[in-house]
């Protein structure tokens, strides 16, 4: 396999990109000048050196003297809240509608129907970590964690990860007291959380169940 090929290869791993898709973007490389590839060699290698993951919700933000990012650091959200996103652009298109005030967490991905090993596919050690820990920081009946709220795409993929998910969570939430609540209806069937506008997600989130 030559270098083009593996190039070819290497695209074809990006979210909804195919092998014809994949070829375009190696051959306008090719045929751009030499500064433009070096440009974007270097931004790659600099992003994946200033950018790090929250210790706490797992998102990705600019390097700073914290491991922690602002909002996990944010004093003013709302303790009683936590909600599981599948992706970064997930939280993204969320805190564009400035509705809600809660907590996250990144879950970074999903888990496929008639998957053999879904403890893989999402970070379920460190959401279960995250959880007990609000709980023994801040319990339910001193202002602390009352609901987790699913945010997941309305799709066979997201409903068979909210599935894994409840079952998983169910002795914590059950031991205290912490209600799981889904998106409302706002949200047709088979949409994804990426491509919703503001309004829609707002309804979702106001009529979650």
């Amino acid at each position: 396999m030559d270098n083009t090929q593996k190039l070819i290869e290497l695209f074809k791993e990006f979210p909804g990109i195919g092998p014809r898709q994949a070829k375009r973007f190696v051959y306008f490389l090719l045929n751009r000048n030499p500064a433009y590839a070096n440009d974007l060699a270097k931004l790659l290698t600099e992003v994946r050196s200033t950018i790090h993951s929250c210790d706490t919700c797992f998102r990705f933000f600019p390097n700073t003297d914290n491991t922690t990012c602002s909002v996990c650091r944010d004093t003013t959200h709302d303790k009683k809240l936590l909600m599981l996103v599948s992706h970064d652009v997930d939280f993204e298109n969320i805190e564009k509608t400035h509705f809600y005030n809660g907590y996250y967490f990144i879950l970074g991905g999903t888990v496929p129907i008639l998957e053999k090993n879904p403890e893989k596919r999402i970070r379920q050690n460190d959401l279960i970590n995250v959880i007990e820990k609000k709980i023994k920081n801040l319990p339910a009946q001193t202002g602390g964690l009352t609901e987790i709220i699913m945010a997941l795409n309305y799709n066979p993929e997201g409903e068979n990860t909210l599935s894994y998910l409840i079952q998983i969570l169910k002795p914590i939430t059950d031991k205290n007291k912490i209600k799981i609540s889904t998106l409302g209806r706002g949200l047709s069937t088979g949409t994804e959380l990426e491509y919703s506008d503001s309004d829609t997600i707002k309804n979702a989130l106001k009529n979650r169940q």
